[in-house]
This record gives structure tokens, C-alpha cells and sequence, in this order.
């Protein structure tokens, strides 16, 4: 996931790629500034990864040198997911750092102590439940106790369910009155050009989205609308291309990939592409049957459905997925930054925007 950074009128919010060691650097360097309760994290050049270069030597093995490149070229797919879980990590380090500034600025601007701040702003607006509020709480819980033997527990347990969510929502409203700049973006990879049937946008445009999916996953699915959306929102500064990435547990997803490829030829993909997620009848018959409904020749679109026509095409989607370490789906790379997992339309268009603003020499986190 990417960084969620503040949506309120006053913040702004610009990404360049650094390390975690780089980060906590600039953090250093920013404590020593006043802010006036913005919180500045800026890009000083390249960071040292990029500047070492993709031709440092990082091995020697009986006189031949293995560099860098060597190294990112023949096992891509090992580090690209590494890299991103250690992204993920860094997100989370980030956030954290970024909350206690914002929370030592806001108390040094009032006079108090963090703890006096916490205490006026967040405790003093907690209230304890009720107790029949707690007794519905431990109709919830499995134990064997008595009520009244974890009572005490219970009591301090929605306490801190309630202090947590008054903590966030406080350092939500700081984030929207400061200026928060984040240097941190996905680890990044170089992809192979996608099918111009299969791509949508201008050619030109200055963020390209890339989609590695299975019709037949759920969270493909879900996620569907989200990118549809996202389409519609920046048709005139994105590009969107699908990638096939059938997965072995899902046995017609291979097929429902060869039929959106079939009516490609046809050009209606995007049709076909949208019908599957909608529908989910991924049966050959379902698929024939929609291709009718979209009024695709029938005759032309059985044979090449049949004959495993575009089986092959399907297959170099997926090998260059397993060739980047892609293990599940949907995965995407938005301006070559790698993303997976449960993403939603509010991630997936922060990383688009961020993108947008960005300059063309932002590099990635913990990779290239």
C-alpha cells in the first residue's frame, strides 16, 4: 500500500523514492528545523542506490563479475516482492515518524508536552462503556470465564479500542492542517510493451497503468470497477494496459483469458474484458454466449476460442509475471512502481496523482 497521507484542502503530498536509512537521515535533519507545524521531507540529489549505478560490481565468482544489472536482469522475480513487503515496512516506519512529528510540532505550538497534548485532545474524550455495552462485548468473546472474571479486561480492552480511533481521527485533523511532503514509492520494474488491443489512454500519456489479472479472482473482480473508474477519471493523462496472469488454481481462467484475447481481434476487448468481471460466467458456453451478446462474428470467435488460437499470447503475459516475481492478483505497476495485494480505487488513484506531480527523476524504494 502507499502511504495515506492527509485529503483535506490545506495538504499536499509529493513522493520521491529514498531508503529507510535515507529517510530516517532527512528526518534527522528536519528535526532540527521550525516548521510551523508543517512537516518537510525533501529529496537532497539521488539517493545512493541510483548514484553506486546498475554496473556495481556486487560479486566475483572466479574472476568473472556479477554487477548489479547482472543481478536485477536474472533474478528480477525474487527481489521485486522482497522489495515491496520491505516497502510495505517502510510505510509503516514512516507513518509512525511522521504522527509523532506532527504530534510534537502541535504541542510545542501550544506550550505542552506531548502527553498533555494526547491527554486533552484524546483521553479526555474517551468514555467508558456501559456495562451493557461490555456484557455484549463478552457475548462476542470465547472463554470460559465468568463475566465478572474479565470484566476488568474487557473494561480496559474497548478502552483502548476507543483511545486508538479518538488517536487517529486527532492525527487526521493535524495531517490536514500541516504541509506533509513523503519521500517514499514502490519498488519499481522494467515491463515488456503491452498489446495496443489491450491498452487503453493516450499513447502518450504521462502515467502508464498496468494490470496483471485473472478473470476468475475474486479480488480482480472486486478491484475491476475501482480501475474502470480510474479509466474514466484520467482518460486524458493515463494510459491503462491488461496483462494476463491465469493462475493454476482457477481452471477457466485460461480459457475466459483466450476469449477476451479472441474478441481483441475483433476489437471489442475492453467490452469482453468488462463483461467477465461483471458477470462471471467463464464457462466456454458463457463465453461464447457473450461474444453473441456483444455481436461479435460467432463463427470467427468459436474458432479461435477452440483452437487455443491465442493460447500462446496468454502464456507470455504469464511468463513475464513469473519473470517479475508476480505470485498473485491483481498486481499493478503504475509508472513501473509494483503494487499488490488488496488494493482499493483510493490507493490506486493516490499513487496516479502522486505520479502526475511527480519529477522524471523520482527512483524507487529499496530497489531500482
Amino acid at each position: 500500500m502507499r502511504l495515506h497521507t492527509t485529503n483535506g484542502p490545506k495538504s499536499k503530498t509529493k513522493v520521491y523514492g529514498l531508503t529507510l536509512g535515507e529517510i530516517m537521515s532527512v528526518s534527522k535533519m528536519v528535526l532540527g528545523l521550525s516548521l510551523s507545524g508543517s512537516l518537510v521531507f525533501a529529496a537532497m540529489g539521488r539517493i545512493a542506490a541510483q548514484s553506486e549505478g546498475t554496473d556495481s560490481v556486487v560479486a566475483n565468482v572466479g574472476g568473472v563479475k556479477i554487477t548489479m544489472s547482472d543481478l536485477e536482469q536474472e533474478e528480477s522475480g525474487k527481489l521485486l516482492a522482497a522489495r515491496y513487503q520491505y516497502y510495505q515496512v517502510e510505510t509503516k516506519a514512516l507513518n509512525d515518524l511522521i504522527d509523532k512529528k506532527l504530534l510534537e510540532q502541535k504541542a510545542a505550538s501550544e506550550h505542552l508536552t506531548v502527553a498533555q497534548l494526547v491527554d486533552r485532545e484524546v483521553n479526555s474524550k474517551v468514555k467508558d462503556p456501559t456495562e451493557d455495552q461490555m456484557k455484549v462485548y463478552y457475548e462476542g468473546v470465547e472463554t470460559d470465564q465468568p463475566y465478572e472474571a474479565v470484566r476488568e479486561k474487557i473494561l480496559e480492552k474497548i478502552r483502548q479500542l476507543r483511545s486508538d480511533r479518538a488517536r487517529a481521527a486527532y492525527l487526521q485533523t493535524l495531517r490536514a492542517e500541516s504541509t506533509v511532503y513523503i519521500v517514499l514509492a514502490p519498488p519499481s520494474a522494467t515491463l515488456e510493451a503491452a498489446n495496443p488491443q489491450m491498452t487503453e489512454g493516450p499513447r502518450k500519456a504521462q502515467v502508464t497503468l498496468v494490470e496483471f489479472a485473472d478473470y476468475e479472482c475474486p479480488y480482480c473482480q472486486k478491484v475491476a470497477p475501482d480501475v474502470k473508474k480510474l479509466a474514466a477519471d484520467f482518460s486524458d493523462k493515463v494510459s491503462f494496459s491488461f496483462k494476463d496472469f491465469p493462475l493454476p488454481m482457477h481452471p477457466r481462467a485460461e480459457k475466459a483469458a483466450e476469449a477476451a484475447r479472441c474478441a481483441s481481434r475483433q476489437n471489442k476487448f475492453w467490452e469482453f474484458h468488462d463483461e467477465l468481471f461483471r458477470s462471471k460466467e467463464l464457462d466456454v458456453d458463457q463465453l461464447k454466449a457473450q461474444a453473441r451478446a456483444l455481436k461479435l462474428d460467432s463463427e470467427q470467435f468459436d474458432k479461435c476460442l477452440d483452437s487455443g488460437e491465442e493460447a500462446a499470447a496468454v502464456d507470455r503475459d504469464r511468463k513475464e509475471g513469473t519473470r517479475l516475481g508476480i505470485n498473485g492478483t491483481p498486481s499493478f505497476f503504475i509508472n513501473g512502481h509494483f503494487m499488490s495485494g488488496a488494493l482499493d480505487y483510493a490507493t490506486l488513484r493516490q499513487e496516479i496523482e502522486q505520479q502526475l506531480t511527480e519529477p522524471p527523476q523520482t527512483v524507487a524504494s529499496a530497489g531500482k
